[in-house]
């Protein structure tokens, strides 16, 4: 045991003879996370519906209306706007519908209205303009027109109303018409209010609502980019070690080659976990991340992902001839396993033929793991089958890494 920690602590002591080495360690892993945390929140907060400007010119209780009725859609998102900008903005092509609702829209729905008659056909009162062969704008228009529609109804229940009302009494006045029309309009609006739903859609009940979380990918991606990177690395010390000529003296030593391998795999792996623990820390505290809500399924989680790592590094070693080789070798590696394994952006991004071939990558499992038990607030249980196939992966490389394993 003493040699073994003699060895861990020697490569440790090698690991950080340059000061660089915390550049990897804590200070990059930390800035990576809050960037890319930020840009990953806006992109899943960020509005995909159609963007229509709008030009009030009217300024009535019914424009008003409309305006709210239309930003209340899942289909566009409206802007309010003046007429100069609206003019410069549709001709840059910055939105496909330009809406004006022009001076006397209100008056002209309530004319006919309150005076007993039919009501007014407002999309006709409306200056709608859209970019042509533009399918969010059709998707827009249609939008618009039920907008309208909603405004517009409760007008046409409340003339019919007033209509059938002077039919069977005729009004003593004006005022009398006034008066029945409001109420009329007043009822009707709040009829429609509450109208029930003819479609009722019902799902699944579940216990967990998963939702997606920036600072959570961006955490769980950059823990694992930044541990991964570094136990590629421990290739690097064997192939060091080999080239200076040392490797060859070490295992002339009473010490078997089973001990050298386990004290530096020992001491890369205690040093991953520290690297770990810190940037779990980090998330916890500056991000806000609820990375404790199952201790023991976090460390089942990130001792395998660490095995896994460590275990492919001792076999990269295997292969490369020269410290050099081997960190480039481990830096391109490691970048591509993070980036195909979903750990700078969402797997659920990419093509389904590329997520599937994501799943012959530890840094997919360790992903999934980590995003059970962030995003989705699972336990020991749900990170169960990650870990093992991390503890598959860490048996197989470590097996061929051994096997191949020599000192020249």
């Amino acid at each position: 045991m003493r040699q073994i920690l003699a060895i861990a602590w020697k490569d440790t002591l090698v690991r950080f003879s340059s000061r660089s080495e915390l550049l990897f360690f804590i200070i990059l892993p930390v800035v990576f996370t809050v960037v890319l945390g930020g840009a990953l929140t806006k992109l899943g907060n960020s509005d995909s519906r159609v963007p229509v400007l709008v030009v009030d010119e009217d300024h009535s209780t019914f424009s008003a209306e409309l305006l709210n009725t239309l930003g209340q859609s899942t289909v566009i998102r409206t802007q309010v706007v003046d007429r100069a900008k609206a003019e410069a903005d549709f001709a840059k092509n910055a939105s496909p519908v330009w809406l004006t609702v022009p001076a006397g829209f209100g008056a002209a729905l309530m004319a006919p209205a309150a005076a007993g008659g039919g009501v007014a056909q407002s999309p006709a009162a409306l200056d709608l303009r859209s970019q042509p062969n533009n399918l969010n704008a059709v998707a827009a228009q249609r939008a618009i027109e039920l907008a309208v529609g909603q405004v517009t109804r409760p007008l046409a229940a409340a003339a019919s109303s007033v209509a059938e009302a002077q039919s069977i009494k005729p009004f003593a006045s004006d005022a009398e018409r006034q008066a029945y029309f409001t109420a009329s309009l007043a009822a009707a609006r709040a009829a429609f209010a509450a109208t029930p739903s003819r479609v009722v859609v019902t799902q699944p009940a579940t216990t967990i609502q998963a939702s997606f979380n920036g600072n959570a990918q961006a955490s769980a991606g950059q823990l694992i980019t930044w541990v991964f990177i570094p136990l590629l690395a421990t290739s690097a010390l064997f192939a060091y070690e080999r080239s200076s000529g040392t490797l060859r003296r070490l295992l002339t030593t009473p010490a078997p080659k089973a001990v050298f391998l386990l004290g530096t795999i020992t001491g890369q792996l205690v040093l991953a976990l520290l690297q770990m623990l810190l940037l779990v820390v980090f998330g916890a505290l500056a991000l806000g991340l609820n990375w404790g809500q199952s201790p023991l399924g976090l460390a089942v989680i990130l001792v395998s992902f660490g095995l896994a790592s460590v275990a492919l590094g001792t076999l990269l070693g295997t292969f490369v001839r020269t410290d050099s080789q081997a960190s480039g070798a481990s830096l391109m590696l490691g970048m591509s396993m993070a980036l195909l394994g979903g750990c700078w952006y969402p797997l659920e991004l990419f093509p389904p033929l590329a997520r599937t071939a994501s799943m012959v990558l530890p840094t997919a499992w360790a992903m999934q793991g980590l995003n059970n038990l962030l995003l989705r607030g699972q336990g020991l249980a749900g990170v169960l089958p990650q870990a093992g196939v991390l503890l598959g992966f860490a048996a197989l490389f470590f097996v061929v890494g051994v096997w191949r394993f020599r000192y020249e």
